[in-house]
Parts: C-alpha cells; sequence; structure tokens
C-alpha cells in the first residue's frame, strides 16, 4: 500500500477494466487503485495533457512554488512553540505542516516526522522552491528544525532564536552544518 486516502479527501479517478477498482490519479502522475465501494464519483471532468513526459509534476512544481512565494506572506508572524496558527503564533513544523496543507499536502505535525515524507533532494543545486529543509537539533539529538526554500540560496521558516518567521541565507555555517535533508 503506498497511500491511504482519508474520509472525503478527493481523488482523481478513473474506470478501470475491472468494475470493483478504480484509477486513481498520484501525485507522482502514476495511478493507483481503490476499491469502487469506497468512493463516491462526482460530477466533474478533469483533463490533461497527456503528451506531456512529466504528466502531473508540473502542477506538483506549481504547488510547490506557491508554498513558497506564500511562506513569505507570514514574515514576522511570532514564534510559538508547538504553535499552530499562521497569524498569532506558529513553530518550524507547525508553520511547514500548515503551508503545504493550503495546496492539499498533508504533512505530519512534528520535523522528525515530516522528515520521512517525500523525494529526498541530495544536492543543494537540485534545491527547487517550496522543497522542504530539515535541520538536527543537539539538544534533543533528532531532527527539530524545518523550513521552506524560497529560491537563491534563501529559507522560509519560524526561528526560535529570532522569536518570529523569517528568511535565513542556507549557505551560513550554522544552517549547513546542521542540515540534514531535503524533502520534496
Amino acid at each position: 500500500m503506498y497511500y491511504q486516502a482519508k474520509k472525503f479527501e478527493y481523488l482523481v479517478i478513473q474506470d478501470f477494466k475491472f468494475p470493483q477498482w478504480r484509477k486513481v490519479l498520484l501525485q507522482n502522475g502514476k495511478f493507483g487503485y481503490v476499491p469502487s465501494e469506497l468512493v463516491a464519483a462526482l460530477p466533474y471532468e478533469v483533463t490533461m495533457d497527456r503528451t506531456s513526459p512529466r504528466m502531473g509534476l508540473s502542477s506538483r512544481s506549481a504547488a510547490a512554488s506557491a508554498v513558497a512565494n506564500q511562506s513569505l506572506r507570514y514574515t514576522g508572524t511570532p514564534y510559538k512553540a508547538g504553535g499552530n496558527d499562521l497569524d498569532r503564533g506558529v513553530d518550524s513544523s507547525g508553520f511547514v505542516k500548515l503551508l503545504f496543507r493550503q495546496v492539499g499536502v498533508d504533512l505530519p505535525r512534528t520535523a522528525a516526522e515530516q522528515v520521512k515524507v517525500g523525494e529526498p533532494v541530495t544536492k543543494l543545486e537540485d534545491l527547487e522552491p517550496g522543497d522542504r529543509l530539515y535541520f538536527w537539533d543537539a539538544k534533543s539529538g533528532n531532527v527539530g528544525h524545518t523550513g521552506i526554500y524560497v529560491g537563491n540560496g534563501y529559507f522560509s521558516h519560524a526561528s526560535e532564536t529570532k522569536r518570529e518567521v523569517c528568511q535565513d541565507y542556507l549557505g551560513d555555517k550554522k544552517w549547513l552544518e546542521t542540515l540534514v535533508a531535503a524533502r520534496r
């Protein structure tokens, strides 16, 4: 099982040669299958360009870019440990989770859980706006901080030190030494 849909989650489905199954479009452009009795087809027609070799990926890139741009809107939001409010206070993992939720991506709550989700980006030069960055926290001995790459070497995050959502340069020694993963 690759993914388990949640109740009332919208899916792009197609009929399948076996009536007891429906094809479901996944984020990576491939198809999965779901039992027909578990979905209710709505009267919406969805079309896509099947000639594109990156079918499904351009919409993911657009959503990631939207997250990167949206993250800048919250600059100055107060940092609050355990916070889940993009206007009144948020911590780093809450910040990332809430921004990705806005584009329909449901991430786990903590940075240590989020780092396990998504495609790895293994080279700094391959980072794209909207990629998630994860940093080691020596005090907890675990991944304890996260942010969103916004481009040109900068990332947006809820900084405990600066007590607000801000942007920092990823090339600074502090960040390069603690960066342990990037996910798309």
